[in-house]
């Protein structure tokens, strides 16, 4: 299983600075809620909500065609250039019509007197855009000391800015300055990418294949669909939950302080998130250079099961130590959500297992079908928000998060065993998945002071969890495995 070890190994090059960024950017949270009131917290979640989308939008799903065409095209070089330049060219002119007509956007968004904040979240999008294939690039090319050494020092500085704002400049009777002062601090880490990645592309012939491009775009542009259909899942809650709360009767601000309490909480569910990022860095490229394996389905099934082993020992590390992760935010006022999480966490459970599945109709080239199951993911995720926020709020957003994930992970399945079948151990899901949900009641039914963390609590839920941990070992072999 040499490819099993080194998919490994490319997830921990890959996978490490990704992990340890998203942790370091993890810390803003007890920095931002130990500082912000719920209120203004919430206008940062929602505008960086609305980046999200345009962080999908702008690359054009370009990132995964690159790694599909340079392991079908013999120029290599020319699948870089016309990937970048179409990428460029398109984040260009989205940029320059973001700012001509910035004033009307922060109107239409509820912020009139801010259209700097438009600004410059069009600024980071672009830049963010702009340096996606030239990292992708280094991904390709191997670089992982270079990929790692831009990616740590874009994370710093943002960290380091960050740290300057909250507690030097940071005015609680002007949070929106301080606000401002966040976003800038963001372009200017996104910057940090344009100076790391700038000899990939600054000597670039301006030679420009169309025939390509248009077959890149056939490709990929059904994976931007689905990717934004996608992101309404995770994101458009905190987009609707404020004129859906105010349209229910209840004031601007009760609205904001709901974004930010479920935002503060839904961030504790994303360490699993956390996990499926630094995976997907190195499972791409992977399962790409992979396609022409005449065992590739037996290995595809032997990673998923780990890889439901793996987020459901997760999913159980955050759900039974709540009552210590919620000490990391800051600010009691925000606990109120914490009933989310652990709906949120198995939501993130069937996410990371759609994902792993969806690698099928990026082999087949049927990427259709992921803008298929991801549009009707976004119009579950709609109606249910559109009917349910108003009356039960934040706690309607997290269970809508959870039945679209559990219906795309459902109809990955069912359309890829038809298209492109991969027997998946089914029983093994069941074990695994099963088991968790066992763990995660049993301690909500059997609890020793629920309101605190005491050592005999700590030790009989991590003991359940070394128990499921034990089953996967047993079962598995890994040592076995990886070692062969």
């Amino acid at each position: 299983m040499s490819s099993l070890k080194s998919l490994l190994g490319q997830t921990a090059i890959y996978g490490l600075p990704t992990i340890v960024g998203r942790l370091l950017n993890y810390f803003l949270v007890p920095l931002y809620t130990s500082r912000f009131a719920t209120t203004d917290y919430g206008v940062l979640s929602e505008l960086y909500a609305f980046v999200t989308f345009l962080i999908i939008l702008l690359p054009l799903g370009m990132e995964t065609a690159f790694f599909k065409f340079i392991n079908e095209k013999e120029d290599k070089e020319m699948v870089f250039r016309n990937s970048f330049l179409t990428v460029f060219g398109f984040s260009i002119l989205f940029f320059l019509a973001v700012f001509f007509g910035s004033h009307s956007i922060a109107t239409w968004i509820g912020y009139p007197d801010h259209r700097e904040f438009i600004i410059l979240m069009a600024g980071i999008v672009s830049i963010d855009a702009i340096t996606a294939l030239p990292m992708a690039k280094l991904r390709a090319d191997n670089k992982a000391k270079k990929f790692a050494t831009i990616h740590f020092t874009a994370i710093l500085v943002n960290i380091g800015l960050n740290l300057i704002i909250v507690y030097y400049l940071f005015d609680p009777a002007r949070p929106m300055e301080a606000i401002l002062l966040i976003l800038l601090a963001n372009l200017m880490s996104s910057a940090v990418k344009i100076v790391g990645t700038h000899q990939d592309f600054s000597g670039l012939k301006m030679k420009f294949d169309k025939v390509l491009a248009k077959e890149m775009l056939k490709y990929s542009l059904p994976l931007v669909i689905a990717g934004l259909a996608g992101m309404v899942n995770e994101t458009i809650d905190r987009v609707m939950m404020k004129p859906l709360l105010v349209n229910a009767g209840n004031s601007k601000e009760y609205a904001l302080g709901q974004v930010g309490i479920y935002s503060a909480c839904y961030k504790l569910a994303m360490i699993l998130t956390i996990f499926l990022q630094a995976y997907r860095y190195a499972a791409e490229p992977f399962f790409f250079a992979q396609s022409k394996n005449m065992d590739r389905n037996k290995l595809y099934v032997k990673i998923m099961n780990y890889f439901i082993a793996a987020v459901c020992i997760v999913f159980l590390g955050v759900a039974l130590n709540i009552d210590i992760f919620k000490h990391f935010i800051r600010n009691d006022e925000y606990w109120a959500g914490l009933n989310v999480v652990p709906i949120l966490l198995i939501a993130n459970v069937f996410l990371g297992i759609y994902l792993n599945q969806s690698i099928w109709y990026k082999l087949s080239g049927q990427t259709r079908f992921g803008a298929y199951i991801a549009i009707g993911g976004a119009i579950i995720t709609i109606l249910v928000n559109l009917i349910f926020i108003p009356k039960y709020g934040f706690i309607a957003a997290a269970w809508a998060t959870l039945i679209v994930y559990a219906f795309q992970m459902i109809a990955s399945y069912l359309l890829g065993q038809k298209y492109y079948p991969i027997n998946y151990n089914l029983r093994k899901f069941f074990l695994y998945f099963g088991f968790s949900l066992l763990i995660f009641f049993i301690t909500r039914i059997i609890d020793i002071d629920p309101e605190i963390m005491t050592m005999r609590k700590f030790v009989f839920h991590n003991g359940l969890i070394l128990l499921l941990l034990a089953i996967v070992w047993t079962l598995e072999k890994p040592k076995k495995v990886i070692s062969a």
